[in-house]
């Protein structure tokens, strides 16, 4: 396995350790808006365990996954908003 994998937030590179969560390496990215509430508030993650499903993103083309839930894998793209 390697120690470090590179996915891309937004079209943007980060680097992150390997294992880490979809969640944390969107959040090195600099990245605190993770989606929009359906009355446009900003909205990132709160619990960190699934539970909340606030930190929803979407994944090599998949929409609405739980970034906490999910580990990093070389090459994912991932999209906020």
């Amino acid at each position: 396995m390697p120690d470090r994998v590179t996915i891309k937030v937004d079209g943007r590179e980060v680097t992150v350790p390997w294992g880490t969560s979809v969640c944390a390496a969107v959040l090195c990215a600099g990245v605190a808006r993770f989606r929009t509430s359906a009355s446009g508030e900003a909205r990132g993650p709160l619990c960190g365990m699934g539970v909340c499903h606030e930190c929803r993103v979407t994944i090599d083309g998949r929409e609405q996954l739980r970034s906490c839930q999910v580990p990093c894998s070389q090459g994912m793209e991932v999209r906020t908003g």
